[in-house]
């Protein structure tokens, strides 16, 4: 009897990570929730009216209903030029209702979301940029490190004892 309790035990504790990674995802809140979200990675669900494209490339996914005034719109979901071949062609969904996961941003007075790869809208996550503040002035091309840490550096090329310049000269016989 005490055997049948441990060996429930011990699969309960072995299969209970798994049961918590099974859980049901989150599931997405509308684009006027998501307004208050700031700065969290989200899904949303909204219904696009319209694809808007400016003369720069950059593309819009225009979520508030057409009867609502431009000043009253308070999210966007925004396609910068240089992710086009990553996300796609968006015109596909005008007029279909979507889920699209990513980080909800302030943006010039509203609140939005960045479309960089198409993954975001089946719950993957948006794409990898890294902090230009963090690589600045590395480049592939260069041989060192792009941060200075004294552990990758070369040991033993300049010693300070018995240095050759530093010699003194040997009396003579």
């Amino acid at each position: 009897m005490f055997q049948s309790h441990r060996a429930r035990l011990a699969f309960f504790v072995v299969c209970a990570p798994t049961l918590t990674l099974a859980a049901k995802p989150r599931p997405c809140i509308p684009t006027d929730e998501a307004t208050r979200m700031i700065n969290k990675d989200i899904c949303i669900s909204a219904h696009v009216y319209d694809v808007v494209q400016l003369p720069d490339g950059t593309r819009f996914l225009d979520v508030c209903s057409p009867q609502t005034p431009d000043d009253q719109c308070r999210f966007t979901v925004v396609s910068l030029p240089e992710d086009r071949a990553d996300v796609g062609e968006l015109r596909k969904y005008r007029d279909a209702d979507v889920n699209i996961r990513g980080i909800v941003q302030p943006m010039h007075g509203r609140a939005g979301m960045v479309l960089s790869h198409a993954r975001q809208f089946y719950g993957g996550p948006p794409k990898f940029r890294p902090n230009p503040l963090l690589a600045r002035g590395f480049t592939a091309d260069q041989e060192r490190p792009p941060v200075y840490d004294p552990n990758l550096r070369r040991q033993g090329g300049h010693r300070a004892f018995m240095n050759s310049r530093d010699q003194e000269p040997l009396p003579k016989k």
